[in-house]
């Protein structure tokens, strides 16, 4: 059997990682600036089959560092963290500049068989003598929400269907597949920004030497993140619970996810008074007995929950919209992530300004950091000698000059 495309063309070094120019230039700045005792781990993340783990391993020969990689399986719980991970970070490499510990699909843990797998992953991010870096699919869902304080964290963008056009070209000219343009570029498109899908369906369907446009029709459509939005569709379009019921069953996201989706996109669809009234009642009872599964386990509710966010909301309408609804993910997450980022930096320079000027915290955060944003814009070489003073980090000057 020949070997698979996906391993014999993934990149051998960072510049062969394409669409991600920003990640890789985030990766080498935090590989080339790494001390240990002080660094924090890293946390990539972003849709499946954009580049992350290929991005490590490329980053790992291209600096000669060992490469010692865990995936979720391997560390459901805090005993196998700590009997097989936390051994790897302490032991020293013997052949090469260094190692990088990579932990990946870190997502991937939920329930009771991973009790204690994220609290102790978090404490391995304390006092990191190697590099420790980790990948998710989604770093918004609630049990990540203490690693995202913890890390250094990285966004690989679902790729362009013209990137992963070009990669798979590349491929196709040096295995001397035959293949139309316009075949390529649809199954490019047709993978949903996963790179590693592309490749594999690729290296499936010329088996024969040859991409044809009737290869394409029998390929299994893969439900990727615009299922999200196909499933919200058949909630906010129809006012038939059958049709509504079972929309988000083959949907890849989180429950909380889903209830963040629909409250956002609720007042998009339901612009009458009454059906907005009727939609975010029952996703608030929803959302009750979401909160019982919580406290008493009692998982039965689970049907209730998917009724009421299917069928309950497509029928809190009396009749169907018709207009076009450009659905979104809700922003909530992210801006109580930013805002936490940002008072945690605040936190962290008024400490080191009352530890050098001898106040308090809280008098460093009222009275001299209005004063030091204001010179932090205004006066650059005084900005530089406070930076020395104070030894602030580039995150922290970033924030005084915003």
């Amino acid at each position: 059997m020949s070997k698979p495309w996906i391993r014999k063309y993934a990149p051998k070094t960072l510049n062969g990682v394409k669409g991600q120019n920003k990640a890789v230039s985030d990766l080498k700045e935090y590989i080339e600036n790494f001390r240990p005792g002080k660094a924090k781990a890293l946390l990539l993340y972003g849709p499946p089959g954009n580049g992350k783990t290929v991005s490590v391993y490329a980053l790992a020969r291209e600096y000669n560092y060992d490469l010692i990689e865990f995936n979720a399986s391997d560390i459901r719980n805090k005993s196998s963290i700590e009997n097989i991970i936390k051994p790897a970070l302490e032991q020293k490499a013997l052949f090469s500049k260094g190692k990088i510990i990579l932990m990946d699909e870190i997502d991937g843990l939920s329930g009771h068989q991973d009790r204690g797998g994220i609290s102790s992953i978090l404490k391995l991010t304390e006092n990191i003598s190697y590099p420790l870096i980790l990948t998710a699919n989604d770093i918004y869902t609630q049990k990540l929400r203490s690693l995202r304080k913890k890390c250094i964290l990285i966004e690989f963008h679902a790729l362009s269907y013209i990137s992963i056009y070009n990669y798979l070209k590349n491929i196709c000219q040096k295995e001397n597949i035959k293949y139309d343009d316009s075949v390529l570029k649809q199954l490019a498109r047709q993978c949903g920004g996963d790179m590693r899908a592309a490749v594999n369906d690729l290296q499936v369907l010329t088996t024969d030497g040859e991409l044809r446009d009737d290869s394409l029709i029998n390929l299994d459509q893969r439900k990727q993140k615009e299922s999200i939005f196909n499933a919200l569709k058949k909630v906010f379009k129809t006012t038939s619970p059958e049709t509504a019921l079972g929309a988000f069953d083959d949907v890849d996201e989180d429950l909380e996810e889903i209830f963040l989706w629909i409250e956002n996109n609720i007042p998009k669809e339901y612009v009458k008074p009454r059906d907005l009234n009727e939609g975010f009642e029952n996703l608030s009872k929803a959302d009750v007995f979401h909160g019982r599964i919580k406290r008493w386990q009692y998982y039965r509710y689970y049907v209730y929950i998917y009724n009421l966010l299917t069928a309950g909301i497509a029928l809190s309408k009396k009749e169907r919209y018709k207009q076009f609804v450009s659905y979104a993910r809700s922003m909530r997450p992210l801006r109580i992530w930013q805002a936490n980022r940002s008072y945690q930096q605040r936190k962290e320079i008024s400490a080191k300004i009352a530890e050098k000027t001898h106040c308090s915290s809280k008098e460093a955060l009222q009275s001299t950091i209005p004063y030091m944003k204001r010179i932090f814009k205004e006066n650059k070489k005084q900005a530089e000698n406070i930076s020395k003073f104070l030894e602030l980090d580039k995150k922290e000057v970033e924030w005084l000059r915003k």
